[in-house]
């Protein structure tokens, strides 16, 4: 619940309300500024971090190249017929602008003044995107002179009365600054690795690369540098050496300075990617599982089918010494039959078949028991 604005009226009082929920909802933005030489890996970092907290990514030529658009669109319209006094004013300054901006390019060797670039790094942070959410500001400013400028309040400055007021605009002011650095011999090794198809057409060449470093240092003397600003702020930056600290260690203090993610939470677009991939990871998940399962069953049949033809040969070669002992016990048996027995028996046959009697077996039997050798 808000409270009432009387004749005011909501109307007039939206930015009101809008602070007001945001601060009700938890839903406050995260200023972060990563700072540091080139090819410390400032981008690197600050992707991380964006990705983490759902903030928004602002690069020095992504900013400019937006507000240059945004002011050709603008100033294409100069000479429409259908626009009313405000959208007509605002489009033949935005066409003064550009020339303006042409005319200093031309004169700075293709670079731009800071009060231009200045002016865009303001508009930015200004956004309702960045105020809603908040960003990550990704090696800007790159000095002293230019953070003062950045960050300084405007709307103070130009009220006239008593008091210092605010030294500073707390609406893009970074509440965590993250210094990234390392020694020069270390990144001209890190810029000479690089493969030649990620260096050609960037600033990263050599003599580009050093060009860049050598303004860097001058630019921030152990004297004048860009965190000093911070520093006469209260708002002390965290200093790391990346050739000594590895990346995960860096986001994890950084986290865990910052806390959790409170903003508006992931886009509808977001949401159906993180669903995608949440499918995605459980269909290869399952598929895992099966291909799992299908090996253990796989090695549990081979594995029967082993023991089974293992037990098989020994079934067959006990049965193999069961013959060959039988076979060896039988010997003495046969051996008595056949000088005992066999003869006796074969000559009584003989009787059987020569006189034919009518009753055979009683005949043989009576023959076998008359002629049965006396064994001593």
């Amino acid at each position: 619940l808000f409270r009432s604005f009387g004749e005011t009226g909501l109307v007039d009082n939206i930015d009101v309300v809008i602070q007001e929920f945001k601060e009700t909802r938890g839903l406050l933005p995260v200023r972060i500024c990563v700072l540091g030489p080139p090819a410390v890996g400032k981008t690197t970092f600050a992707e991380k971090l964006c990705r983490h907290f759902k903030v928004h990514h602002v690069k020095v030529m992504d900013v400019i190249r937006e507000m240059i658009r945004q002011m050709e669109r603008s100033a294409a319209r100069a000479d429409a017929e259908d626009l009313d006094d405000d959208d007509d004013a605002q489009a033949q300054k935005d066409k003064e602008y550009l020339e303006l901006l042409k005319e200093s390019q031309e004169n700075n060797d293709g670079r731009y003044e800071d009060q231009y670039v200045i002016n865009f790094f303001r508009k930015k942070l200004k956004s309702m995107p960045c105020q809603n959410q908040g960003f990550v500001l990704d090696g800007y400013p790159k000095t002293y002179e230019q953070a003062k400028d950045l960050f300084s309040n405007e709307e103070e400055e130009e009220e006239e009365g008593e008091g210092e007021g605010n030294e500073f605009d707390k609406t893009i002011m970074p509440e965590v600054v993250v210094a990234l650095d390392a020694s020069d011999d270390f990144l001209k090794e890190r810029v000479m690795n690089l493969p030649e198809a990620e260096v050609e057409g960037t600033h990263n060449s050599e003599a580009e690369f050093i060009r860049r470093l050598r303004v860097y240092r001058e630019s921030n003397t152990e004297d004048a540098t860009v965190l000093n600003y911070f520093d006469e702020l209260e708002t002390h930056p965290e200093t790391f050496d990346v050739s000594t600290t590895r990346t995960d260690m860096i986001m994890k203090k950084v986290k865990k300075e910052i806390g959790e993610p409170r903003n508006y939470g992931p886009t509808p677009e977001e949401l159906a990617e993180m669903q995608r991939k949440a499918t995605e990871e459980r269909l290869q998940r399952e598929a895992r599982e099966k291909e799992e399962r299908e090996r253990q069953a796989a090695e549990e049949a081979a594995e029967t089918q082993k023991k089974r033809t293992e037990w098989q040969g020994r079934f067959e070669e006990v049965k193999a010494e069961e013959r060959e002992m039988l076979e060896t016990q039988s010997y003495p048996l046969r051996n008595y039959l056949l000088k005992n027995v066999m003869p006796t028996l074969t000559q009584g046959l003989i009787e059987v078949c020569k006189i034919r009697p009518e009753d055979p077996v009683d005949f043989l039997a009576e023959y076998l028991f008359e002629n049965n050798p006396q064994i001593d």
